[in-house]
């Protein structure tokens, strides 16, 4: 049979209410008495109902995480820092693809909120105003994605992006390929702020390219334009993409990096596997998720005290062989123009 909280009461000698106390509000008993249930229960072997410790407590023990693509191995890296975090505290965490829509990210927060303390939201698509109105229904936090009252975890995609450029003109490319991801993505809108700060400071021209979806199709699909505008490196949004990029050159008979250098961005085992293996920007998916839950359960226990709610995570360059000095050939000519260019936009 399983231990109740009376077998506990027992053993400590207490009632069956000063232990209910002792486990779920222990700063209303006495040290001492704490330290008695405390050690009859582990004896005993007895595990709190879930259901019961709600009831007392007003707490769920529940939190849910919001990504906008489960087929994406990013959201995997920030799945497993967000369940490391929450098992740390004693959290269970419920998980949903909000398929990057906003109507159904919204629709999921909302379901949640009745069986949850708290939600995480990774990249969301929901607009600023759906956002607010969702952190008056639980409480809410976010991940790459800035909006004014709302905690954020924020990896720092501009300064990734600034790394690329320096690497690429150290190597004497004067003319690049930005494949963009989604228009509405806070990390793309990131990324094209630090390629602009670095094109400008570096003399290297960025031509401006998409948007596409953030997969290995879009890679295929936007490799051929790039090519077309004789550039000599192509940066992608993601590894996805730029997998896809690899994929397409190879079938083209573009040699990769000798006739063009190709950059991703969020460190996927693909990257380091591939081949050549993919020179990209490592962000930090663990290191993310674990902050938004910190985040999170700060906000859930009511003590920001006017911290700051905004973590910053920093982004490092990783080389790796898809990335060499510009083509002694001329393939790619540079131009006096610098800065970023915006090519015929596709949808």
């Amino acid at each position: 049979m399983p231990v109740t909280i009376h077998d506990v009461a027992r053993r400590a000698q207490v009632s069956a209410s000063t232990v209910s106390r002792a486990l779920s509000a222990s700063d209303l008993v006495r040290r001492a008495t704490r330290d008695r249930v405390l050690a009859a229960a582990k004896e005993l072997g007895y595990q709190p109902n879930p259901a019961a410790r709600s009831l007392i407590t007003g707490r769920t023990g529940n939190i849910g995480i919001v990504v906008p693509d489960l087929n994406n191995p990013f959201y995997t890296g920030v799945l497993r820092g967000v369940q490391a975090r929450a098992r740390q505290s004693g959290y269970a965490v419920f998980f949903a693809d909000g398929e990057e829509d906003p109507a159904a990210e919204e629709a999921l927060v909302r379901t949640m909120a009745r069986q949850v303390d708290g939600v995480v939201m990774c990249a969301p698509f929901a607009s600023n105003a759906q956002l607010h109105a969702l952190a008056g229904v639980t409480s809410l936090t976010l991940l790459n994605r800035r909006v004014r009252d709302i905690p954020a975890a924020l990896m720092d995609s501009a300064g990734g992006m600034r790394q690329v450029v320096e690497h690429l003109a150290a190597l004497g490319h004067r003319r690049c390929a930005y494949l963009n991801g989604p228009n509405s993505a806070w990390s793309n809108r990131e990324r094209r702020r630090g390629l602009r700060a670095a094109a400008s400071r570096t003399g290297v021209t960025i031509v401006d390219f998409g948007p596409f979806e953030p997969k290995f199709s879009g890679g295929v699909q936007a490799a051929d334009l790039a090519l077309a505008d004789r550039v000599s490196a192509i940066i992608a949004y993601n590894d996805l993409m730029a997998l896809g990029v690899l994929s397409r050159l190879a079938d083209r008979k573009v040699a990769v990096p000798h006739e063009m250098s190709v950059v991703g961005a969020d460190n996927l085992l693909y990257a380091a596997v591939c081949a050549p293996p993919l020179t990209t920007v490592a962000m930090p998916m663990e290191a993310g998720g674990r902050a938004a839950v910190d985040l999170l359960l700060t906000r859930i226990d009511g003590v920001e005290d006017g911290a700051d709610p905004y973590r910053e995570l920093s982004t490092n360059l990783i080389v790796r062989a898809t990335t060499a000095a510009f083509p002694s050939t001329d393939t790619a000519a540079p131009v006096p123009a610098h800065g970023m260019v915006s090519a015929t936009e596709v949808h």
